[in-house]
Order: C-alpha cells, then sequence, then structure tokens
C-alpha cells in the first residue's frame, strides 16, 4: 500500500480542495443525464467521502 506523509498543514490543504471537489461533484451528478456517467461520478464521491475521515487522523 502507498504511503503518503502530509504535514498538518499539507493535510488541511488537501481536505479543503476535496471538500470543495466534492461540493462540486454533487451538483455534476444531479445534473448528469447519463446513468453510467452519473454512477461513475458516485463511485468519486464515495471515494472521497472515505478518503477525507483518514486525513483528518492525527499521524
Amino acid at each position: 500500500m502507498a504511503r503518503v506523509d502530509l504535514t498538518p498543514e499539507e493535510a488541511r490543504m488537501l481536505r479543503d480542495v476535496l471538500e470543495s471537489y466534492l461540493s462540486d461533484l454533487r451538483m455534476e451528478i444531479a445534473g448528469t443525464e447519463s446513468m453510467s456517467f452519473r454512477e461513475n461520478l458516485k463511485k468519486t464521491e464515495t471515494f472521497l467521502k472515505g478518503l477525507l475521515p483518514r486525513l483528518r487522523e492525527p499521524a
């Protein structure tokens, strides 16, 4: 498994970027008509939602 060591500041910045992207992603999911594309976006959303808590854990 790959491991990336981040400083607390780097982790905070990455969380901010991912949370912003998630917000945009939710809007894109809602506006997407293609069912297959929507499912791929939902998989990305699920992955990111699982990743964010791990960035909040203390090192």
